[in-house]
């Protein structure tokens, strides 16, 4: 599956003044419900549901700025969707899935709320996906500080939210230095042994949806180069506790060189790779550093790199934590629009909507469902309590912008 380069889409694109994005200041949020950081090469916004992060906007290579993360124009929006795609927050207190919504501490078992995979016997579900029915990015978060340059949330969560034992504290702090993104999150078990493992659940498009070539991220590129590996699913995504190899040249290989994310979509081992009648990734791919030596997470990488060539922008990210999952937005289905910053303006080619394919995510974490095999010795890096060291997730998003051009020079 082959996409071109039509450097005339730029002609139709949504411009935005880059002032446009700077109107809120560090006293609180602007008319939308949005807090702003950043400079003049790389601006975010974020809001308390969720600690979600909102916008992103940088400049292509023709100097034009691109929002490339979906979501919603205004911050009430997002509690209003009660579809609930979980548009750049924070998942918790454990993200992705938990088999059985069970897990068992120090041989006391614990049941908590499902929310997926509803059944005739099981209406709510038989699974738990991002901490349950009202997990963390369905929250409001407190806004503890706000500059310039960064912001801080937390939250508080009670023991028995969602089933979950034991209260947990929490913190994530988002800062930008230049053309990087920082995110770091710190949670800490105050009262009860329990299970903590964040995310950051953001959409990606490089293109800013204003590619009028295709409307999908189908045509960007992805390199893994420490994900030789991957964690084994059912066809309803629980990990079955196999860890599978990803062979050179397969549909999962990432690692062996960069490769565009459609390139394998005509191969028949693309179908179900994502779950039952499902095309495409929804894959947790295991970050093996350590077995190359030591290293620094902040120098040892990056553990991927998004890029178009469209845009020309390029996306390495940095993380300390040891699995990366990949989903290529096979759920989208046409009726959630994009933003005001978004899209191709004037052109009826492609609706001002997320297709399926539309976006990628891909989340920082450690490996799914690790709470329920210890045969992967994932305990420490996962159950927390009283007295323990926090939970602590960290990652650099660090954007990369070919040199500016000209239709003329093209």
């Amino acid at each position: 599956m082959k996409f071109s380069h039509n450097v005339a889409a730029l002609a139709v694109a949504v411009t935005l003044p880059w002032a446009a994005v700077a109107d809120s200041d560090t006293n609180g949020p602007d008319k939308d419900g949005k807090y702003w950081i950043g400079g003049e090469d790389l601006r975010l916004s974020f809001i308390p549901y969720g600690a979600s992060v909102s916008n992103v906007m940088v400049k292509d290579q023709y100097g034009i700025v691109r929002d490339v993360v979906a979501g919603y124009d205004n911050a009430t929006h997002y509690s209003e969707d009660k579809s609930h795609p979980h548009f750049g927050g924070v998942p918790g207190r454990y993200a992705n899935r938990i088999k059985n919504s069970t897990f068992t501490i120090d041989g006391e078992t614990f049941h908590i709320k499902p929310n997926e995979n509803p059944t005739p016997a099981n209406p709510d579900g038989i699974d738990t996906l991002h901490g349950g029915p009202d997990g963390w990015d369905w929250r409001n978060f407190t806004v503890v500080s706000h500059t310039q340059d960064t912001i801080t949330f937390s939250l508080k969560d009670p023991d028995g939210k969602e089933g979950f034992p034991g209260e947990v504290v929490s913190y994530i702090t988002y800062a930008v230095d230049g053309m990087d993104w920082y995110l770091k999150m710190y949670a800490t078990a105050t009262t009860e042994k329990t299970p903590i493992m964040l995310s950051s659940h953001t959409y990606w498009n490089l293109d800013g949806f204003a590619n009028n070539d295709t409307n999908t991220i189908l045509n960007h590129t992805l390199w893994m180069p420490y994900s030789g590996q991957r964690v084994g699913v059912d066809n309803i995504l629980i990990p079955t506790g196999d860890i599978l190899a990803n062979k050179n040249g397969s549909v999962n290989d990432f690692w062996s060189k960069p490769k565009q994310i459609g390139a394998s979509f005509d191969d028949p081992e693309i179908h179900g790779n994502c779950g039952f009648n499902c095309t495409g990734y929804d894959t947790c791919f295991l970050v093996n550093r350590a077995a190359m030596g030591p290293y620094d997470w902040r120098e040892s990488g990056p553990v991927a790199r998004l890029s178009s060539k469209w845009s020309g922008i390029d996306l390495d990210i940095f993380t300390d934590q040891d699995a990366f999952q990949v989903y290529t937005c096979s759920g989208m289905d046409g009726s959630t629009p994009v933003k005001k910053t978004q899209g191709i303006d004037g052109n009826d080619k492609f609706p001002r909507t997320i297709p399926k394919y539309g976006c990628i995510v891909m989340e920082v974490e450690d490996y799914i469902d690790g709470i329920n095999h210890p045969e992967w010795g994932r305990d420490k890096k996962q159950i927390f309590g009283p007295g323990d060291d926090p939970y602590v997730l960290q990652a650099r998003y660090s954007f990369k912008v070919k040199g500016k051009k000209t239709d003329d020079s093209a």
